[in-house]
């Protein structure tokens, strides 16, 4: 039995040395989160097991009004049996900028913060076009390496700051969520972002062509922090959480204490009704009561496809219709999703445990039209204007 055990033992340290020796050593930090968290995938409650800097609620805090009609519409038996196979924890209607109907599940509420994945992705890239309005950089124009003169590879001094914004730096990154040898899995425990993004290289010309990429949206976040001289979650908060009357303080997940960089690329926690005003300013061109936070114009560039072979993204945002009706969205992994129909004055927030794959031939989630048909759906008897 000793023998047995001694021989398991060499056998463990062999496999231990080899993971170490390859650079995928944070399979070490991936088994060390499953026996803490108890599950081997993301979860939207992750921030509870990792380092986060806190984003405090608005100095003005702004409560959403009710439609006269709250919660008057009960969900369809689709919308319920969707909800309940992809285990919803929040869903959100507003219609003309009033909540019009409202769910909560699992346990969740209101007030229950939520891992946004990436649909941070879109606030990051918001906060290039309000750099640019301060002044701290000089346009989507101007090259990345200006800030982070660590870049390398074959294009590091070509790409642009809206090259990483629009996901066209052509970063060698492989955004895969299933095999843990690759980047996408490791960036998720890393404990310090900024060395293991100056390893990664630009290496295929930049500003030819949409190919997402959680790196490029990193990159980004560390760009805007040297130029503007502040942390990402400040950043946010000053720009929009802070004038957009966040009512919750929310959380922004770190690499880690000692060294405190946000996972830009993910990861920002908040509740359905905060996440959802960052639609409702998209939508309604950038202005919030009143106020224009950030100009039209960075708004109308954001929610339109840079690439006319790729109509599906713009700057941070997903693009798409369903049933002809054009939306805009921010999106993040398993289903989290604030959808903005422009055109109908709807935005639909929703949050949850599971997600579906994409359709065939799209980069569209196969879920997200499944939810939108059930909304018009109770909403089509309205007719209200």
């Amino acid at each position: 039995m000793k023998k047995v055990i001694q021989t398991l033992f060499v056998g463990l340290l062999a496999v231990c040395s080899i993971i170490y020796v390859s650079g995928n050593d944070h399979l070490f930090g991936l088994v060390a989160k499953v026996i803490e968290t108890g599950r081997t995938t993301a979860g939207i409650d992750d921030y509870l097991f990792f380092d986060n800097r806190i984003i405090p609620p608005s100095d003005t805090p702004q409560a959403w009004p009710f439609h006269k009609d709250y919660n008057i519409v009960a969900s369809t038996p689709s919308l319920n049996a969707l909800h309940d196979t992809l285990q919803t924890v929040a869903f959100l209607v507003i219609k003309n900028d009033s909540i019009w109907h409202e769910q909560y599940f699992d346990g969740y509420g209101k007030d229950s913060q939520s891992n946004s994945f990436s649909m941070a992705k879109s606030m990051v890239s918001a906060s290039l076009f309000k750099a640019i309005e301060a002044g701290d950089v000089e346009s989507e124009n101007q090259k990345v390496i200006a800030f982070l003169p660590w870049l390398i590879g074959d294009h590091a001094k070509d790409v642009t700051m809206g090259d990483l914004a629009s996901m066209a730096s052509g970063l060698e990154w492989n955004e895969n969520y299933d095999n843990l040898l690759t980047i996408t899995p490791r960036t998720y425990v890393e404990k310090d972002m900024l060395s293991l993004m100056k390893q990664i290289p630009i290496n295929y010309q930049p500003g030819e062509k949409f190919i997402y990429q959680s790196g490029s949206t990193q990159l980004l976040g560390l760009a805007l922090e040297e130029a503007t001289g502040e942390n990402m979650s400040t950043l946010v908060r000053s720009y929009f959480w802070n004038p957009i009357g966040a009512e919750h303080q929310a959380s922004w997940t770190l690499d880690s204490n000692d060294y405190g960089v946000e996972k830009s690329f993910c990861c920002l926690n908040s509740n359905a009704r905060d996440f959802a005003r960052f639609g409702k300013l998209f939508k309604n061109h950038g202005v919030w009561e009143g106020q224009q936070l950030i100009d039209s114009a960075f708004v109308e560039k954001s929610i339109r496809p840079r690439f006319e072979k790729s109509p599906q993204y713009g700057y941070g945002w997903w693009l798409g219709a369903v049933d002809e009706n054009p939306f805009f969205s921010m999106r993040g992994h398993m289903g989290q999703y604030v959808i903005v129909f422009p055109e109908q004055d709807i935005i639909i927030v929703r949050l949850g445990h599971r997600g579906l794959n994409d359709i065939p031939g799209s980069q569209t989630p196969i879920d997200l039209p499944l939810y939108v048909k059930e909304v018009f759906k109770m909403i089509a008897p309205e007719n209200e204007t």
